[in-house]
């Protein structure tokens, strides 16, 4: 029979949905992916080993190499085992080194470890994209985040692009700016893995690039929304110009969060029709989204964008279109508050190698399955892990204990 946890499992764990069998040893399975930037020689503990090490210990919390490493060396015989850690010449498990760790992380193939964690958590994605009738279509923002700690004397700090799901919000894959460019050259390698037939992909007026957006609809078989500002002059001007004081206002939703009110409006027109239609490829429907923000204390601002999308009037409501509007923007709390707040992110001063990009690839790991199993909270349910170290190895799926939370 299996050992009974030395903990009982937090009700915070209980409530998350089930792991189910085909989960376990799926992880370890993708990292394996990863290529070995280790030599041969002296090589002791094996890649997947270490790797799975160190999303146990972010999942559990952990900031930075050495909680990593405190969290190994909490673990127990069994869980370094159930990790797949060897034994040592005296008989038992060794837990990594700060030093194991730091000198791993920074020499890791960051593309492949990206790769390997998107494949992961795509895996867990079951949305069927020819979904019809009212159920809108899955939606991928795509947005970048700087990581301000990693700058170091003349070194900049560094840049990455992910693709990240709207709801629930799970980072499908990403990629580092390099100092010389800029995200516009990242968009279609960061896409191009990705199978996007049927998906909407969301981005910011820095991505509104014409080549790209038909590549989008043409290549990848996806739909856009693709906001209008300045970088696209003409097509910005023709879309201001549009008779928007005789169209009704087709959707509104509300809302209170955060110290704050928000209110938007939603107004779409078809444009086919209107000036020959617009300087934009494969643009149907107009958009023009007005909102409204009340924090406390401060006065109402108010501001309008503009947009254009791919999907025609018979394939999304002007809800759906509000929706993954506010999807896209919903990101920036959803994913990079999260990175930044519970995992302290922009505070790190990892700088060395690729070192910073490894961390938030494991952030996101972490930050992607927990969504995935209805983890609300993220902050209360690491907190929640952080206590024993077993927690970790179920959340993985490492074991097939049948005492998993959710089971």
């Amino acid at each position: 029979m299996p050992a009974t946890p030395s903990s009982p499992i937090p009700a915070v764990l209980a409530k998350l949905g089930s792991l189910h069998q085909h989960d376990t040893g799926r992880l370890s399975a993708h990292l394996r992916r990863v290529p070995d930037p280790r030599s041969r020689r002296g090589r002791w503990y094996p890649l997947a080993g270490l790797l799975l090490v160190c999303a146990c210990a972010v999942v559990s919390g952990a900031r930075t190499v050495t909680e990593i490493t405190e969290w190994g060396q909490r673990a127990t015989t069994t869980v370094l085992e159930q990790l797949g850690i060897r034994r040592h010449l005296p008989g038992r498990r060794r837990a990594p080194s700060h030093a194991t760790l730091t000198r791993l992380l920074a020499a890791l193939d960051g593309d492949a470890l990206d790769a390997a964690i998107g494949a992961y958590l795509a895996g867990h994605d079951h949305t069927d994209v020819g979904t019809t009738g009212s159920a809108p279509r899955p939606a991928i923002a795509v947005d970048g985040k700087a990581l301000s700690g990693a700058a170091h004397r003349q070194q900049r700090h560094r840049h990455l692009l992910s693709a990240v799901t709207h709801a629930p919000t799970v980072t499908l894959a990403q990629r580092e700016v390099g100092a010389k460019t800029n995200e516009t050259a990242a968009f279609r390698p960061l896409l191009e893995p990705l199978d996007l037939t049927g998906t909407v992909v969301t981005f910011d007026a820095l991505h509104s690039v014409k080549d790209q957006v038909r590549w989008l609809v043409q290549e990848k078989k996806a739909h856009y929304i693709a906001v209008i500002k300045g970088n696209q002059p003409t097509a910005s001007a023709q879309v201001k110009a549009l008779p928007w004081d005789q169209v009704p206002v087709a959707h509104t939703v509300s809302g209170t969060g955060h110290g704050r009110r928000e209110s938007r409006s939603v107004k779409t027109m078809a444009i086919a029709a209107n000036l020959g239609g617009i300087a934009f490829p494969e643009a149907r429907l107009a958009l023009r989204i007005h909102r409204r923000r009340q924090e406390s204390g401060k006065r109402q601002t108010r501001e309008t964008v503009y947009a254009v999308t791919s999907l025609d009037t018979h394939q999304a409501s002007p809800a759906d279109l509000g929706g993954y509007v506010r999807g896209h923007w919903g990101i920036e709390n959803s994913s990079h508050h999260v990175r930044d707040v519970v995992f302290a992110e922009d505070a790190s001063t990892v700088h060395t190698g690729s070192a910073p990009r490894a961390m938030a690839a494991l952030r996101n790991l972490a930050i992607g399955r927990l969504r995935l199993l209805g983890a609300d909270n993220i902050a209360k349910t690491t907190r929640a892990i952080r206590d024993a170290p077993e927690h970790a190895v179920w959340i993985w799926g490492i074991t097939d204990s049948p005492l998993l939370p959710g089971t």
